[in-house]
């Protein structure tokens, strides 16, 4: 369709709590980009941004965090990527709503992924907020906040201004609630409506979220899409101290406060050649959320808040993941059965393979034997055991699979960010996506996210009846052509599969991640 377009200071100007900030109209839907949600100096906490006299123009995107190192094009037929200007000054905020009304809708706050360390609200074309508003009736919120080296590193050790340093990019989250809280009613969302949704890193931070007492309170419910994975403890218990030394050191500086100064090119790259000695010995290189008052912990290792118990979640994963790229999967769809049993044999070894090719045709039985070398041993079993440890201590986790095969190269198992454009209703937008049934699927995933982001269920009249999961039973909606819901269906392979799958990805990683890197 064409786009139509306005800008009207009736129509587009809202006032929030520090001032008036004015978007623009596309295809009936508000936007505002850029908005400013708080400011922070390197290693600090947030600060509540100044208010403004004028009207801020909210027609632009804002800066992103600072990567590590620049986004190199690649893989764009499986995930288009925007690149966009970095600064530290990134705290900002996107929003798309039907309407700047008195409607009191749903509340969306989507999380972006990159783990803790890279990403962006933007940087994926299928994190546009447009179409979700538009057919979910819903406001659609994206943050920016700071990450990597600024956002998580540990500094407690050299003063109380930095106790939570190693939790900044957290605090930005949820300041970012807290603009939510204050001002999106202004925008015709309802804050106590809120449900925070995330991919990879983005559900890693769903779950962060739920450690932290300070967000309580701000979000309703929460979407963790490939968001768990069992974190490999330090062996060594230390906070950022000895990196930090180390990071002085290189930089010919000596204090913290130096290190404040330092341009961010020359700290990203100082950091860039300490942390390989830090990885080898397993000791903090401040790449993940740091435990202490702020934030719980790792809730499979440290337990959950029961807090936040009752807080409704939807928690799943992608059939194929980082996996999708293993080497040696050849002939999917014309090798016979012998064939792919002599390559799984290669593959995994006689013994093993022999252990698992029946427990992986009961678990997949649409699925050619040769995509056993696909499946996914990095999300799933993280995802697996949090969602069994949580449904425990209430009835309100619900478990998801997708499992599509993709439209590409004679088709595909799906990947690492596979499902994010159906969750969004951006198909369009992802070349490898488009056949005859993308629209159909779209529709029911879409309508579960909608319908968990009303009611807390996930649930509709398109899907099979859809409990929630047990400590006994993981009710796994699988999401295909035609979904199925699958009880326990993969927990006998999963915990065989991760250990004999382990050193063959280890193998390959380099190769694995080159490919996997959109």
């Amino acid at each position: 369709m064409g786009i139509t377009f306005r800008r009207d200071e009736k129509t587009t100007v809202v006032e929030t709590t520090k001032g008036k900030v004015q978007g623009y109209i596309q295809n009936d839907i508000c936007v505002f980009k850029g908005i400013p949600y708080a400011k922070a100096r390197r290693f600090h906490a947030p600060e509540p941004v100044p208010g403004w006299t004028d009207v801020f123009d909210a027609s632009s995107f804002g800066f992103v965090c600072p990567q590590l190192s620049l986004p190199r094009p690649n893989g764009e037929l499986y995930v288009p990527h925007r690149y966009w200007p970095m600064d530290e000054d990134c705290l900002n905020l996107n929003l798309w709503t039907p309407g700047c009304d008195d409607a009191k809708r749903p509340v969306m706050v989507w999380l972006h992924g990159g783990g803790y360390e890279s990403g962006s609200a933007i940087e994926h074309i299928a994190y546009e907020g447009e179409n979700m508003s538009r057919y979910g009736d819903v406001v659609t919120i994206t943050v920016n906040h700071r990450l990597n080296i600024i956002g998580y590193f540990d500094l407690s050790d050299f003063g109380e201004e930095y106790a939570n340093s190693g939790n900044a990019g957290g605090d930005d989250i949820i300041a970012a609630l807290k603009w939510v809280h204050d001002n999106v009613e202004r925008f015709g969302g309802d804050p106590d409506n809120v449900t925070v949704f995330g991919q990879s890193g983005g559900g890693g931070k769903v779950t962060t979220l739920l450690q932290s007492p300070a967000a309580d309170g701000l979000y309703a419910k929460g979407i963790c899409m490939s968001g768990v994975w069992e974190q490999k403890p330090y062996a060594v218990e230390e906070g950022g101290r000895a990196l930090a030394e180390s990071l002085m050191k290189e930089l010919s500086v000596k204090t913290v406060k130096e290190l404040e100064e330092v341009p961010y090119a020359q700290l990203a790259a100082a950091y860039e050649k300490i942390r390989p000695s830090f990885i080898r010995e397993n000791r903090y290189v401040g790449n993940q959320p740091f435990k202490n008052d702020f934030y719980a912990g790792d809730p499979l290792v440290y337990g959950f808040r029961r807090e936040t118990a009752q807080i409704p979640l939807l928690a799943g994963t992608v059939f194929g993941e980082f996996s999708s790229f293993t080497p040696g999967n050849t002939d999917r769809k014309t090798a016979d059965e012998e064939k792919q049993t002599r390559l799984m044999e290669t593959v995994f070894g006689k013994e093993h393979a022999a252990e698992l090719i029946p427990l992986f045709k009961m678990a997949y039985p649409e699925h050619p034997l040769c995509d056993l070398v696909r499946l996914d041993h990095f999300f799933r079993p993280g995802t697996q055991k949090y969602i069994r440890l949580r449904s425990a201590l209430n009835d309100c986790t619900w478990s998801y699979l997708f499992d599509h095969e993709m439209p590409i190269d004679g088709g595909s198992t799906p990947w690492h960010c596979a499902d994010i454009p159906y969750v969004f209703h951006n198909t369009q937008f992802v070349p490898s996506t488009q056949e005859d049934c993308t629209r159909e699927l779209e529709r029911l995933i879409f309508d579960s996210v909608m319908a968990f982001a009303r009611t807390g269920m996930p649930g509709h009249s398109g899907l099979p009846a859809w409990p929630a999961s047990t400590p006994e039973t993981e009710q796994t909606m699988i999401f295909d052509t035609n979904p199925v819901l699958r009880p326990n269906h993969d927990r006998e392979l999963m915990p065989l599969f991760e250990t004999y799958m382990k050193p063959i990805f280890e193998a390959n990683r380099e190769q694995i991640t080159e490919k996997a890197q959109h």
